[in-house]
């Protein structure tokens, strides 16, 4: 479903060219859950972004079932990645101004989903994480695993076909990592839903189907 062939990344620093992905090749089934562990810095989560279309490599491509993401025109790109990808970021980026709900609504009403769908799926969603109680809190009043919670049910809202994860469970407690763990699961397994996770959580990886090990922005 998802392919990467000899995806490289370098970053200028002043004088100097950091390479931070070095040729990855990388294959993801089609409702597989992939865990992608490694050092801090080995090119982790630059290669989740690269993959759900959110960068530009260097050189090298990545596609998304027959489709050259960048090939695309970024507008193309970006409706792509609104209709079958989802994100959850490490440090949520969810937008203050809006409360909980409509932070996760905000993507389906970006796809041209009614309101009332949209309001409909974001609350079952939020109920699903444990939020039910919270729907209406913005950011400032929400603890750190709230508004994690809050950003993995915004990735789900649009019922995408890939969902990557930068350590989704960083700042849940084990409970509620043991639940999002079940979830992705679920949603692999019941959904054919497939799932790219950066992680530094041994629980998490064990659930997957696969793990890929990154160092150095190689795969070892």
């Amino acid at each position: 479903m998802l392919a990467a062939r000899d995806l490289c990344k370098t970053y200028k620093e002043g004088p100097k060219e950091i390479r931070a992905l070095g040729g990855i090749d990388l294959e993801v089934k089609r409702g597989e859950i992939l865990a992608v562990i490694g050092p801090s810095g080995a090119g982790k989560s630059t290669l989740l972004h690269l993959l759900g279309g959110l960068d530009s490599p260097t050189s090298g491509t990545v596609f998304l079932d027959d489709t050259d993401l960048y090939k695309l025109s970024d507008s193309a790109r970006s409706k792509l990645r609104n209709r079958k990808i989802g994100f959850v970021f490490q440090f949520y980026h969810l937008l203050p101004e809006l409360t909980a709900l409509e932070n996760v609504m905000l993507p389906a009403m970006i796809g041209g989903a009614s309101g009332v769908k949209s309001r409909d799926t974001a609350a079952r969603l939020l109920g699903a994480v444990g939020l039910s109680e919270r729907l209406h809190h913005k950011p400032s009043r929400l603890s750190g695993g709230e508004a994690q919670r809050v950003a993995i049910a915004r990735a789900l809202v649009n019922d995408p076909e890939i969902v990557c994860c930068d350590e989704p469970t960083g700042n849940l407690d084990s409970r509620m990592s043991e639940e999002l763990c079940n979830l992705i699961k679920r949603l692999s397994r019941e959904k054919g839903q497939t799932f790219v996770i950066v992680t530094h959580e041994p629980a998490l990886a064990r659930a997957a189907d696969r793990v890929v090990n990154i160092k150095d922005g190689m795969i070892i």
